[in-house]
């Protein structure tokens, strides 16, 4: 048999090297693919875990606190209701009205002839204190009596209320007489209204028109 040599072994060799030399890089590059993966896949589960530990902590945190908080948040509503309470007691002492001065200045106005029949007062928040006196002047001059009565009313309560109105409603002679100081004097009824607002709205300011100041005439 004949002796065949291989004088090319080397080249050979070195040929089938390379060509598992891109096998080889490819399956370390799938190595190092699979290991990145790997710790990729441990560092999320690792974050995962430790934000389901941080969430447990907060829950339990937060469930210790609620009741602390829902009965601070009552509380607070309790003390609104409270103040907005005290607000308007506040507001209604403030603007209540003391009837006991202004009475007083209407008895002293009565003099020995005039009689007041009755008397009624109102209080109206938009339209003020009103009050109506029902009454019965007597004199030589009953209506003039009654007349001095008005004017004395508006002076006397007008000291305190400069914005008092005094007005008759109705004024007519009555055909009776009455006994005044041992002499009979003729008689009128009158009805007189009063009406004042001690607590004034301040005006609404009325808003400013800017003035456009008029440019001068070129020469």
């Amino acid at each position: 048999m004949p002796l065949q040599l291989n004088l090319l072994h080397e080249e050979i060799l070195e040929q089938r090297q390379r060509q598992r030399d891109p096998l080889k890089l490819s399956i370390y590059a799938g190595i190092g693919l699979a290991a990145l993966l790997v710790l990729n896949y441990l560092w999320t589960g690792y974050r995962v875990l430790e934000s389901k530990r941080h969430l447990n902590l907060v829950q339990s945190e937060w469930a210790k606190v609620e009741p602390k908080v829902t009965a601070a948040q009552k509380r607070t509503e309790e003390l609104n209701g409270i103040i907005s309470t005290t607000k308007a007691l506040d507001g209604f002492i403030d603007r209540r009205f003391y009837w006991a001065p202004l009475l007083e200045k209407v008895a002293h106005c009565v003099t020995p002839n005039i009689q007041i029949t009755s008397l009624e007062g109102t209080v109206e928040e938009e339209k003020g204190i009103s009050i109506t006196l029902d009454g019965v002047a007597g004199g030589r001059e009953p209506r003039g009596v009654a007349e001095d009565f008005r004017q004395m009313l508006l002076e006397q309560i007008g000291k305190e209320e400069p914005s008092v109105k005094v007005e008759f409603k109705t004024l007519e002679d009555l055909d009776t007489t009455v006994s005044v100081g041992g002499n009979n004097v003729t008689t009128a009824h009158f009805i007189v209204m009063v009406g004042l607002d001690p607590f004034p709205k301040p005006p609404e300011q009325a808003p400013s028109e800017r003035k456009s100041k008029p440019r001068k005439e070129e020469s």
